[in-house]
């Protein structure tokens, strides 16, 4: 999308139409440098307006300074399910078996708790799920029935 269309929601006008009648001629090199002037003037707004933009954002703009034990939102767990707020520690390296890939499976151990959330017209059972290498505090809740096809010895 042309910057004229994303500020103005409709399609910018060829060079003929940028000027009054009467005001340009339609054939010679008059009407090239007024075209130029025009496009000089649009690309300054644009300048203009892209600057002040950046300094609405720059005040807001603060610098993050994290520590060692400082919480945070973890993304990509290897295992399906929301990803839950937790504190990062260290795991014993021994027993964790890495793959050439350096990675892991985390393997669920124990189910903890079961809760059934209620939408309009389903119901979603969801398990309280206690993994392998964490402690309770860190269990998540994942989709049961998305459990029971991965760890059927789960439910058994």
């Amino acid at each position: 999308m042309a910057p004229f269309e994303a500020l103005y929601s409709r399609r910018c006008r060829s060079p003929i139409g940028w000027f009054k009648i009467g005001e340009a001629e339609l054939i010679g090199p008059n009407l090239v440098h007024q075209a130029m002037e025009k496009v000089k003037i649009i690309k300054e707004w644009l300048r203009t307006a892209q600057s002040r933009q950046k300094s609405y954002s720059d005040v807001r703009r603060r610098d993050l300074e994290f520590q060692e034990d400082d919480w945070g939102i973890s993304e990509g767990f290897p295992h399906e399910g929301y990803n839950a707020v937790r504190k990062e520690r260290e795991i014993e390296s021994e027993a964790i078996e890495v793959n050439e890939e350096l990675s892991y499976e985390e393997i669920p151990v124990a189910i903890l708790d079961k809760q059934v959330q209620k939408l309009r017209n389903k119901e979603i059972a969801f398990v309280k799920v206690l993994w392998r290498n964490q402690q309770v505090e860190e269990a998540t809740w994942e989709a049961e029935e998305v459990l029971k096809k991965k760890h059927p010895y789960l439910f058994e």
